[in-house]
């Protein structure tokens, strides 16, 4: 039986000081069965040009494939990665981590002894401004029925998973609309219709610190996890004895945006949130009744 084949896919926006630091550890991987799609998400520094020029001196261009596109955001150039691409299973590395060399053999080896689960993440390596930190105790990362504790904050890292195809495209890819906690969004809905698995070893080295991290440039992460606890709630596929910890996460995630509304005078998404605020108290309320 041959292996199985992988898509690797690594969105970037001006990082070219970096992101060959992510493509070699792909290239570096004891599993070899992959080919590789880097989306150049519209920058406006080299990265384009970098990543052409090691492309070719390399002559990797038969397993390593670059696009361009106009800015439209991670989910988007995750997206049209997921449309070019053919692997069985779709393997994200975000452009500023670096995978270990064996993190695609340790998860092959895994969904073989587990064929029933559609993703498998692991442990990681954090490495803030250079120097390696340890990951706070409500960053601790689980496999199985893991969507009541994927529900405060997001627990699986991007670069350290792998999911099937099949499985992505049921939950239709990343939603476009999410500026930031898309991943957040994908882990809800698969983990609200599955068991994933998890390697309790590192399979990453998660690099933060810098300025143009996406959970720095945004404070209000938490009005994009109400969103897409709403959608899950609303999709009407969530298992009954998950939905009272949704609507519990839901209102409180609500009271501490609507605190923070009104402490920096920001009312833009004041209504929205407040109105979600009083329909899950209701709906708490009446399951509770």
């Amino acid at each position: 039986m041959s292996s199985p084949f992988i898509s690797v896919i690594i969105p970037t926006y001006n990082r070219s000081s970096i992101v060959l630091r992510a493509l070699k550890s792909v290239l570096d991987q004891t599993y070899t069965n992959f080919e590789v799609w880097i989306v150049d998400d519209g920058s406006t520094d080299e990265s384009f040009q970098v990543i052409n020029w090691y492309i070719n001196k390399n002559q990797l261009a038969d397993k390593v494939h670059l696009l361009k596109t106009t800015n439209r955001g991670v989910s988007a150039a995750r997206n049209e990665a997921l449309k070019k691409s053919s692997g069985e299973w779709i393997a994200l590395l975000d452009s500023d981590d670096e995978w270990m060399p064996d993190k695609l053999q340790s998860q092959i080896d895994y969904v073989a002894q587990n064929p029933q689960v559609p993703l498998v993440h692991g442990e990681e390596i954090w490495i803030r401004n250079g120097t390696r930190v340890n990951a706070m105790r409500k960053h601790k990362k689980f496999g199985g029925k893991i969507f009541e504790k994927c529900l405060p904050l997001c627990l699986i890292s991007p670069s350290a998973s792998m999911i099937r195809r099949s499985v992505l495209a049921d939950m239709n890819g990343f939603d476009e609309s999410f500026t930031v906690c898309e991943d957040y969004d994908l882990w809800l809905k698969i983990t609200s219709q599955y068991e994933v698995g998890f390697i309790e070893k590192p399979l990453i080295r998660k690099f933060g610190g810098h300025s143009d991290q996406l959970s720095r440039q945004y404070k209000a992460m938490d009005y994009y996890r109400v969103k897409s606890m709403d959608g899950v709630y609303k999709n009407g596929n969530l298992k009954n004895e998950w939905k009272v910890s949704l609507k519990k996460q839901l209102i409180r995630k609500c009271e501490i945006l609507l605190k923070g509304y009104k402490k920096y005078q920001n009312f833009e998404n004041f209504d929205e949130i407040s109105g979600l605020k009083k329909e899950y108290h209701n709906l708490l309320v009446t399951h509770e009744a």
